[in-house]
């Protein structure tokens, strides 16, 4: 069973910088790893994911203000989601995903909320 953590979201005016990061536990051989994101009234959406291998894929909106990294020590893994020049439209609770490699099905964090002033 793996468990995800997400953390860093907060209240930040546009133009500003936050980092989350996601701690997930239970298993070091997570495969596939990424974070989505869910704006009021809308439906979740794919910001960034990354590979085991380390290959990173984002959104054409994040691109180029948002970076995606990964890391891992012992016991867990790490995602971090840097967000710099955030924008309104970027509000949103943030959810951070993964999977078991031989599995289709991903586990899934119970979010962050981040809100970007204008």
């Amino acid at each position: 069973q793996v468990r995800l953590v997400e953390s860093g979201g907060g209240l930040v005016q546009a133009g500003g910088s936050l980092r989350l990061s996601c701690t997930a536990s239970g298993s070091m051989y997570i495969s596939d790893m990424g974070w989505y994101r869910q704006a009021p009234g809308k439906q979740r959406e794919l910001v960034a994911t990354i590979t085991s291998g380390g290959s990173v894929n984002y959104a054409d909106s994040v691109k180029g203000r948002f970076t995606l990294s990964r890391n891992s020590d012992k016991k867990m893994v790490y995602l971090h989601l840097q967000m710099n020049s955030l924008k309104p439209e970027d509000t949103g609770v943030y959810y951070c995903n993964g999977r078991l490699p031989g599995q289709t099905s991903y586990y899934w964090g119970q979010g962050t909320q981040v809100t970007v002033s204008s």
